[in-house]
């Protein structure tokens, strides 16, 4: 039987409102999920310095593959499990979520193997020079062994959110992320484990939220969730993938760039003032400190998924034009106040991060400076690729995700640095940011501008679906 409008508040509750209840929490989970890399450098950072920040930073980029393989699985069976619902397809809608709890795990459990077998080669691979290869490997070795559990623990938090209930998402990452902070502080300075005691802190905090996850689906709000629905079907999977691909390229695509960037800083680095490891290890700090502000960003357009989702699929197109709009002012604020930040502070904030000599202080605030200098419009493409996802157009959400990684911000920083030196990857970012953002607009303007979005359109959805 179909659901009527009346049944789901996600087609009858003020869009402000609906936007706050399911926002604050996402964001709330996104800061949370940060802290688990910001709390691991801050105390690698004060306990070992320079080369243990700059081995978080070349161990990464596996962190990044890990979170791509949680959105397109999460994000992408969320998406589809509320397009279902909103259609009035509640038995469709439950395998959706079945299919992409188990995907995520059974990932997990790949990219870990992968990981300890070529260890030692993934590590030179990411660039890391020779006084960091150690300490990379030490820290990776360890938190190899949470990527299932991180993959579950993140990707089912979006299932929950898709479900309803973004406050148990929230407490998902907060237990988590607090297990982490207080274990990182015993292991780190009580036990001095080192690089292995934070690595080791990281994968408990993740089983526990994990845990917390699979208790959440197991008891879910809108379905009965049962061992059946956990049998992956290639028609579920490849529906659940479509809709996630565009998260998924997203990272990837960060992920790609993470890796060239930390050869581009190796050698160039090599060949400036700065040396191998600097421009490594204050890439690494201010990437994750510019997470903090893409934590927002992202929880905004998390939160905008489900209502998106749902009253598309339902035919209600001005409350989907509606959340958009509310969405992107709230990301625009937030974004310039966290680009004053980074003009205004940049060495009180890499100083929290342990101490170093002038020159890392010095490139540091370059990098803020330069690097992040088109902050205040970096809200436009995250949100409006997911945007795309959540109203069923994963192809237009995907090409947003490209662009400011792959088509822009990529073939800058090799082509720039050629003509500016260690200079050139810097300013390759702001030109990158500004160009995204402008694509993501023109692309969301002519979206909007269709017919559908002026006038209620019944309960019929768009014949435009993708």
């Amino acid at each position: 039987m179909k659901e009527t409008r009346e049944d789901n508040p996600l087609g009858t509750e003020p869009v402000g409102q609906l936007l706050r209840k399911f926002t604050v929490p996402s964001i709330i989970s996104m800061l949370v999920g940060s802290l688990y890399n910001i709390v691991d450098q801050f105390f690698i950072g004060q306990k070992i310095g320079e080369l243990g920040n700059a081995a978080t930073n070349i161990s990464f980029p596996l962190n990044t593959l890990c979170i791509a393989t949680a959105l397109i699985f999460g994000v992408g069976g969320a998406s589809a499990f509320n397009l279902a619902m909103g259609e009035g397809h509640s038995k469709k809608a439950v395998r959706f979520m079945g299919n992409a709890a188990s995907m995520l795990f059974l990932s997990g459990v790949v990219i870990t193997l992968v990981t300890l077998f070529f260890l030692r080669p993934l590590m030179l691979f990411f660039g890391s020079p020779d006084n960091v290869l150690d300490y990379a490997m030490e820290y990776t070795q360890v938190t190899a062994v949470g990527f299932p559990f991180l993959l579950l623990s993140t990707g089912g938090g979006h299932l929950l959110r898709a479900d309803g209930r973004p406050n148990m998402t929230m407490i998902c990452n907060m237990a988590g992320a607090v297990i982490n902070t207080i274990l990182d502080a015993l292991f780190v300075f009580g036990l001095e484990w080192g690089m292995r005691g934070a690595a080791l802190a990281t994968v408990i905090g993740q089983v526990i939220a994990a845990a917390l996850v699979v208790g959440g689906l197991s008891n879910c709000k809108t379905v009965k969730l049962g061992k059946t629905h956990l049998i992956p079907g290639y028609r579920y999977v490849g529906r659940i993938i479509s809709l996630g691909f565009a998260n998924w390229v997203n990272q990837m695509a960060m992920m790609v760039v993470q890796i060239i960037m930390n050869k581009s800083l190796k050698y160039y680095g090599s060949l400036s003032v700065y040396g191998e490891s600097i421009p490594i290890a204050c890439s690494g700090i201010i990437t994750k400190v510019n997470m903090v502000f893409m934590s927002f960003v992202i929880g905004l357009s998390q939160g905008l998924q489900p209502i998106a989702s749902y009253n598309y699929g339902a035919g209600y197109y001005n409350r989907v034009k509606e959340a958009y709009k509310k969405d992107i002012i709230c990301g625009a604020s937030l974004a310039v106040f966290f680009f004053l930040m980074f003009q205004i502070f940049p060495r009180q904030i890499i100083s929290v991060f342990g101490s170093g000599s002038e020159e890392y202080y010095i490139f540091a605030e370059n990098y803020f400076h330069i690097f992040l200098f088109f902050t205040f419009v970096n809200f436009m493409q995250p949100i409006s690729s997911n945007f795309f996802t959540a109203i069923g157009k994963p192809k237009r959400g995907a090409f947003l995700a490209l662009t400011r990684q792959i088509l822009f911000l990529l073939p800058l920083i090799l082509l720039f640095p050629l003509f500016m030196g260690i200079d050139g990857i810097m300013y390759a970012g702001p030109v990158a940011d500004f160009l995204a953002a402008a694509v993501a607009a023109v692309m969301v303007l002519r979206e909007l501008r269709r017919k559908e979005y002026h006038a209620d359109a019944g309960i019929t959805r768009s014949e435009g679906v993708e």
